[in-house]
């Protein structure tokens, strides 16, 4: 019997063509080992159909739109990227072009001076601003069965981050677009799962640098080599 064989896993990150070489950029491009573009075509297929979905196609062809808006002098040949857009604007131009007024704001108490701030800007450009924190309920930490010693503020009851609550809440308050700032690990991740609106990402949590994670990617050759030297271990 003639065994089936196993696909191998797509892994573009891993791919050594640039840019202007690439198959997923271009025709006459060349591919890596697991390529998609080439080694998935059925599934292709399947995604290209779901933007003949209104509402998918709509969204998808309003991001592209967006996405090109970002840079300076496009007519310029031959032409050289100019970036012009920082990401809290493109968030109030793609909402805008959406036609969407009612935003979710979803935010990690830790940065409550930057939620206000980007509260501030989403409603000086006339967005009806739906703002809720992490610990928003007061759900103590006891319904997970935390011990002690796995709590931030040893000995006391603390508040549990509850992003299923923070879900639950704009999607009640039936906002149209969600936008999320620095949430932990994990905690995201319960958030886009439980959310029905579309949701965007302003910024993420990173305690170390500033809520900029890439800092610590930059840095792998140098300051943060311990990142590669060995594997990383949970503690």
């Amino acid at each position: 019997m003639t065994q089936k064989k196993k696909k191998i896993a797509p892994a573009c990150a891993s791919c050594s063509h640039d840019m202007p070489n690439k198959i997923c950029m271009y025709s006459t491009g060349s591919s890596h080992k697991g390529c998609p573009t080439l080694s998935r075509k059925k599934t292709l297929a399947q995604a290209n159909r779901e933007y003949e979905n209104a509402e998918a196609g709509r969204f998808a062809r309003q991001a592209s739109i967006q996405e090109a808006s970002c840079y300076a002098n496009r007519h310029e040949r031959p032409y050289i990227m100019q970036p012009t857009k920082t990401r809290i604007v493109e968030i109030c131009e793609f909402a805008n072009r959406m036609g969407y007024k009612r935003l979710g704001l979803v935010f990690c108490v830790g940065l409550k001076s930057e939620a206000a701030a980007v509260e501030r800007i989403l409603k000086k450009n006339d967005f009806d601003v739906v703002s809720v924190c992490c610990k928003a309920g007061r759900t103590s930490k006891d319904i997970l069965g935390i011990e002690d010693r796995d709590k931030i503020f040893q000995g006391t009851d603390e508040a549990m981050c509850n992003p299923i609550f923070q879900a639950m809440v704009v999607n009640e308050e039936k906002t149209e677009l969600n936008v999320l700032l620095g949430l932990c690990v994990g905690h995201d991740s319960l958030f886009l799962k439980h959310a029905q609106a579309y949701t965007t990402v302003l910024a993420v949590k990173d305690r170390v640098t500033g809520h900029n994670p890439l800092a610590a990617i930059y840095l792998q050759d140098s300051y943060y080599k311990k990142l590669v030297a060995a594997p990383i271990k949970t503690n």
